[in-house]
């Protein structure tokens, strides 16, 4: 059979104490052909020990500390697989999730991402997600625009779409995913398999979901959008008013909280990309 190699990515900073769990369900998986490469971003506590005991398992790649999205262009930078999936370090995958979504891509030749369900754990428990954060398939540019409903932990996409669109913003210290499937759902349909083949782990204080005004970084991302020149006329439609409303939420946020100069640069910031949409 034609097995095409899938790189996977590992991400990682300072979690020994959840890594092992994620290199090994990787290790673990059904799929024959895998090429697995960590990138330690920096990590002072026992990720190199841990890492080293795996021998020639996996590749390594050891950074300093400089975010997780130089980390996974790193990554993506070493990769040989025509395909390429992402987990994060406190996640895990079920055995059979790289051969059910390389069988998707097997059935749907003109597919270039796909993403599976996913098992929510918050803090040891099972938890149902939110009915605004269910997946959508298909053209999900849209929807996207409000929140990121696409899991870096669940996707595989071909690795010749990170080069068309480009990698991760390394200047987005969080949000970053929900740039860079913005960049490429505008262009690309994102599929969802139904199996939930992901266990995405949450509660843990280290998380970048838990960074605070996570939407300034979206609203960044959102203006860069607009200015890229790639959008269709109805979609910058919907970007500049979804950019509208959180730019004025969040300036006001800004304003309530005393942090008049921030809120004053969001306004300009959105104002200079819609004009006298926010005051």
């Amino acid at each position: 059979m034609n097995n095409p190699l899938i790189s996977v990515i590992i991400p990682t900073y300072n979690r020994a104490w959840a890594l092992a769990g994620a290199v090994d369900s990787v290790l673990g998986q059904d799929y024959p052909e895998v090429e697995l490469i960590v990138v330690d971003d920096g990590s002072t506590d026992e990720t190199p020990a841990l890492l080293a005991a795996y021998g020639n398992a996996l590749q390594v790649i050891t950074l300093d500390n400089g975010g997780v999205s130089r980390a996974r262009n790193h990554g993506v930078a070493a990769a040989q697989g025509e395909y390429i999936a992402f987990l994060d370090s406190d996640d895990r995958w079920l055995p059979e999730k790289l051969s059910e979504q390389a069988a998707f891509f097997k059935a749907n030749p003109e597919a270039r991402i796909c993403q599976t369900e996913e098992l929510w754990i918050r803090n040891g428990k099972r938890v149902n997600p939110c009915k605004h954060h269910k997946k959508p398939s298909g053209d999900i540019f849209e929807a996207s625009l409000h929140l990121c409903l696409v899991s870096p932990s669940a996707v595989m996409l071909h690795g010749t779409l990170l080069k068309e669109v480009g990698l991760f913003d390394e200047a987005l210290p969080a949000c970053e995913d929900y740039d860079l499937w913005l960049r490429i759902a505008c262009t690309t349909p994102v599929y969802t398999t139904p199996s939930p083949l992901v266990i995405k782990h949450g509660g843990h204080d280290d998380q970048l979901s838990k960074t605070p005004f996570l939407d300034r970084f979206r609203i960044q991302s959102l203006v860069k959008l607009l200015k890229s020149g790639v959008l269709s006329t109805a979609q910058a439609e919907a970007t500049r008013a979804v950019l509208e409303k959180k730019g004025r939420i969040y300036a006001g946020g800004c304003r309530k909280h005393g942090r008049d100069e921030e809120a004053d640069a969001i306004t300009r910031l959105v104002n200079q990309t819609i004009p006298a949409k926010i005051s």
